[in-house]
């Protein structure tokens, strides 16, 4: 049966998938079946509020947004192991001999975590994926490395590809097989980068390049600690795979975020390649994910939007990978406020009546080639209850920085809560600048210059903010700022409401 969960927190996302109880982190085992479900398996513990003893959640939607929450799909085997992050496949052609007489059977590859060793097991489904049984020749790959972990499997021309961290070697290795149960090592990629202090859910898969036909290849690697701000963070490197060997096209260092609680992130195996490749990852960072002031209301940590992603020859580092919001039509509502051109003027949208607490805006910006260095974009999400508030802003000239504030909210103090981010971008060459926003309850997603930069942050007012703004100002005459700002609907409740605090209706 599904579970439920109370999803009427004041903290509680309305639009990103979270818990329906106790702890969440790493998404695993992304996939889309043959009937246009996809299917999220999550590292979870059913039995506390911080990690530890690890199972693998799972939860099915149609639309990425609309979740159910199905039961546990996999469990540890005994008292002194945990079922780490991995990954899952549809095994269409029967590879692995577990399916003789189907062609939906779903192999799960994850690592098994015990006090002495991190090894590789596999567990298949012949229901689609909601129930597991492991396999009895496990483990697949035998270690006695305790630092051994999180196996990511794709699908490339005749053979199965695993990408695995050596976590501590700073090390992703390579391995292939024919049949998902006899693993052979083929290579192992190590580059400067940001070594952090461990790599960590690595994922390799082909990206599309936008405006070509054209594909190369991405592999990603979470980092954790180590990231510049402090904890956790992704790096990826755009490149080529034949197979058994990726090459990077460069030794830059690239992020997949330029804010703090975006980890881990998975892509899902089974989305058809004429589309563009689909990601969640963990919207939390370990220097304060089993602190956050959610515990109160029986959960922690959430997942980020799912988005669409590609590659795109954009900034001075070369390629970059473009991140956006996946189809938003499911949840938006109803538009709450609009402007065609806002020029050197400010927009003011009150939300207080939106049950899901929940908004995204749009900004397209054009003529703005050449601006002073005064000319800027500023917004605000605020409660006129207790004045906290949560900005961001943009300058057109000068170094072309965005910043994100969320150190405007007080209901989470933690010496390692990070208030402050900023990236630089660019005009582009036709003066045209672009930002789109989806703030949820405590959760807020920027995509900056049509998602060539991305941030993802968590913040906890005491009361609910419900009122946005969205200014510019010094903009050239024949500059145009469009902006648009909707309300979201609730995937949980279409009656979900918010909190009374201080007998106040938030």
């Amino acid at each position: 049966m599904p579970i439920s969960g109370n999803y009427s927190g004041r903290y509680r996302p309305q639009i990103h998938f979270s818990p329906p109880e106790n702890f969440m982190n790493d998404p695993n085992g992304l996939f889309l079946d043959g009937h246009g479900t996809y299917h999220m398996y999550y590292q979870y513990n059913p039995s506390g509020l911080v990690a530890g003893d690890q199972h693998w959640g799972h939860a099915t939607s149609k639309d990425l947004y609309h979740w159910t929450n199905q039961p546990i799909a996999i469990f540890p085997p005994n008292n002194d192991s945990q079922v780490f992050s991995g990954s899952a496949v549809i095994d269409t052609n029967n590879t692995s001999g577990f399916f003789p007489n189907q062609t939906n059977g779903v192999v799960a590859i994850y690592t098994l975590n015990t006090p002495a060793a991190q090894v590789q097991e596999i567990a298949y489904s012949h229901d689609g994926g909601y129930t597991f049984t492991r396999f009895a020749g496990n483990p697949v790959i035998n270690s006695t490395s305790t630092q051994f972990r999180d196996p990511k499997v794709i699908w490339h021309e005749d053979r199965w590809v695993m990408a695995i961290a050596y976590a501590q070697d700073y090390t992703i290795g390579i391995f292939t097989s024919s049949d998902l149960k006899t693993w052979t090592h083929a290579s192992n990629f190590t580059r400067p980068g940001l070594p952090g202090e461990q790599y960590e859910c690595p994922n390799l898969l082909k990206m599309p390049v936008h405006g070509s036909t054209e594909s190369m290849y991405l592999l990603l690697i979470s980092i954790n600690p180590g990231a510049p701000l402090g904890g956790s963070i992704t790096q990826y490197f755009p490149g080529a795979f034949n197979g058994t060997h990726f090459v990077p096209v460069d030794d830059v260092t690239r992020y997949t975020d330029f804010a703090k609680d975006n980890y881990a992130g998975q892509f899902f195996y089974g989305i058809p390649e004429s589309d563009h490749p689909v990601s969640i990852a963990w919207a939390s960072n370990w220097q304060y994910a089993q602190d956050a002031p959610t515990a109160d209301e029986g959960w922690r940590s959430a997942m980020s939007l799912p988005r669409r992603n590609f590659l795109a020859n954009i900034t001075d580092a070369g390629w970059d990978l473009v991140s956006l919001p996946h189809d938003l039509s499911p949840v938006v509502g109803e538009q709450l406020a609009a402007r065609s051109n806002l020029l050197n003027d400010t927009l003011v949208a009150d939300y207080s009546s939106v049950a899901s607490n929940a908004i995204y805006f749009e900004v397209h910006v054009a003529g703005v080639a050449g601006a002073n260095g005064a000319a800027t974009l500023n917004f605000t999400a605020s409660s006129p209850i207790s004045g906290e508030s949560l900005s961001g802003g943009y300058f057109f000239a000068g170094n072309n920085s965005f910043f994100l504030n969320r150190g405007g909210v007080h209901g989470f103090d933690d010496a390692f809560f990070t208030t402050n981010f900023n990236t630089t971008s660019l005009l582009r060459a036709d003066g045209t600048w672009s930002l789109s926003g989806l703030i949820d309850r405590s959760l807020i997603e920027v995509f900056v210059d049509r998602g060539a930069h991305s941030a993802t942050a968590t913040f906890f007012a005491t009361q609910p903010l419900t009122l946005f703004a969205l200014s510019t100002a010094e903009l050239p005459e024949d500059a145009s700022v469009s902006v648009k700002v909707y309300a979201l609907k609730s995937t949980w409740s279409e009656n979900a409401k918010t909190t009374v605090v201080e007998n106040v209706e938030e």
